[in-house]
């Protein structure tokens, strides 16, 4: 499972708060160690934006090998190809929806990518909404590329994880 990083971050600030429920990043900790979950270099970029206890504990506790590179020519070969669809949608969204989406810094389009190649399950907590012109939602393309994707919850039940 591939997850993004609002996983992280929603955990952290609204449902799973490091300091109220451990057990859950402990979890988290494990299932990196042995490779059931990953996320990529753009994701830990996104966190590591804020200083706060959420960087703190994955410069603590995640391996640099969690985080998977996308500078792979792989990934970025799919990467251009969903840069096209994006642009070739321009009907379907506004321009900086689409800007942000392709902004390279924006970790959405990579972990798409990254699925392309990998096969993986993206985790996220972003919630389709196939009419909106203001944000491309990574369930939107997911279920345009036919790429699986899960919620926080739904991830927590398919790894057993009781908290």
């Amino acid at each position: 499972m591939l997850l993004d990083a609002n996983v992280f971050i929603q955990a952290h600030r609204l449902y799973y708060p490091l300091d109220v429920i451990p057990s859950f990043w402990d979890k988290l900790k494990e299932f990196s160690l042995d490779n059931r979950i990953i996320s990529i270099d753009k994701v830990k970029n996104e966190i590591f934006r804020n200083d706060d206890i959420l960087k703190e504990w994955v410069q603590v506790n995640l391996d640099n090998i969690f985080f998977n590179t996308t500078n792979e020519e792989n990934v970025i070969v799919k990467y251009r190809e969903l840069s096209r669809w994006a642009v070739l949608n321009e009907n379907n969204y506004l321009k900086r929806a689409i800007d942000e989406f392709l902004d390279e810094d924006n970790a959405d389009a990579w972990l798409i990518s990254f699925c392309f190649n990998y096969g993986y399950t993206i985790v996220t907590e972003e919630i389709s909404n196939p009419r909106g012109k203001s944000k491309i939602k990574i369930p939107d393309v997911c279920n345009h590329f036919n790429i699986e994707f899960i919620n926080t919850i739904s991830m927590l039940r398919d790894l057993h994880i009781k908290i």
